[in-house]
């Protein structure tokens, strides 16, 4: 987290606008402002063997807002659907060793796994800037062959094109949301850093999901992630990771065929199951850390890494 605090001290002057995003009434989802109202936080709950536990009530959770324990007000669980952006690299690298192929495949699969007439599902392009191909809108839709028509080409603002695809779904009041990037993982024009981007996502509540594109030619012979090479080991535990995981998402080696679609099937999932806890903010304003936990020791709880109170501190 050490990283993460370091980049959160130069944001938290810039923020006013992102704050105010944050703070517009969402439907179906608690809100807060500086000492009203509340904060809601998307919650995954898994047990030693990876299955989702559904059963948590209120009294099961442990919170510390800025190191101090905070009562929880309420644990949700319903049926709100799911939405996606779609966060598709299309830059020069993904041109390659058939890439662009497994990129498409891992869309379909994602596009297949959400409920038609239910689910939504937007898609945006990236290399050096970001591009709305289709805004969100329910499933199925013409997604995969809208991909088709892309090209790719120029550099990778990856970290850039996370902040802002994650805004502009914050901006669109979906419930069960989340960014999912598909990408080989490399960043090499970006302003900003993994630790800003994860700030952001994190304030306004958005998971982003990281599917790390792995070529075809890369995974001859190969069946698991334990076996792939260690520049795909660097992004699934380094910044890349980092960034996912403070956000209350994950990143997602896939190798092989079963594994890309065991992936896809996770991340619905797990938006499909989160539990939405809420709880009253703290008074100060700035970043206040989080650390959820359950009383359980033996489950594995993962959530944003915190959230962010603008204004003048309430003295009443």
């Amino acid at each position: 987290m050490r990283h993460l605090t370091l980049a959160l001290a130069g944001l938290i002057a810039t923020f006013s606008s992102l704050t105010a995003l944050a703070q517009t009434p969402q439907t179906g989802r608690p809100t807060f402002r500086a000492s009203v109202d509340r904060v809601t936080v998307a919650v995954t709950v898994r047990d030693k063997r990876g299955r989702p536990v559904t059963t948590l009530k209120a009294d099961d959770f442990h919170l510390l807002d800025n190191g101090k324990p905070q009562p929880i007000l309420e644990v949700h669980r319903d049926t709100t659907p799911v939405s996606l952006a779609i966060l598709a690299d299309m830059s020069g690298s993904m041109d390659v060793a058939g890439k662009r192929e497994a990129l498409k495949d891992a869309a379909r699969q994602l596009v297949g796994n959400l409920t038609a007439g239910e689910d939504k599902v937007a898609l945006y392009a990236f290399d050096t800037g970001l591009d709305e191909i289709q805004p969100l809108e329910v499933a199925p839709s013409r997604l995969v062959d809208r991909l088709d028509r892309l090209e790719s080409w120029g550099r990778t603002k990856l970290y850039d094109a996370i902040a802002e695809t994650g805004q502009k779904l914050a901006a669109t009041r979906a419930a069960r949301r989340a960014v999912v990037v598909l990408t080989d993982g490399d960043d090499n024009a970006s302003r900003m850093t993994a630790g800003e981007v994860s700030a952001i996502a994190s304030s306004i509540d958005v998971p982003v999901y990281v599917f790390v594109i792995v070529s075809p030619l890369d995974r001859v012979g190969q069946t698991t992630t334990s076996v792939i090479d260690p520049k795909l080991i660097e992004q699934r535990e380094g910044m890349l990771g980092n960034l996912a995981r403070w956000t209350g998402g994950d990143i997602l080696v896939p190798v092989g065929p079963v594994e890309v679609t065991a992936a896809t099937k996770q991340i619905v999932q797990e938006l499909r199951q989160a539990y939405l806890i809420a709880f009253e903010p703290g008074r100060e304003p700035g970043w206040h850390p989080i650390d959820l936990r359950t009383k359980k020791s033996e489950l594995t709880v993962r959530a944003r890494s915190g959230y962010l109170v603008s204004g003048t501190p309430d003295r009443n």
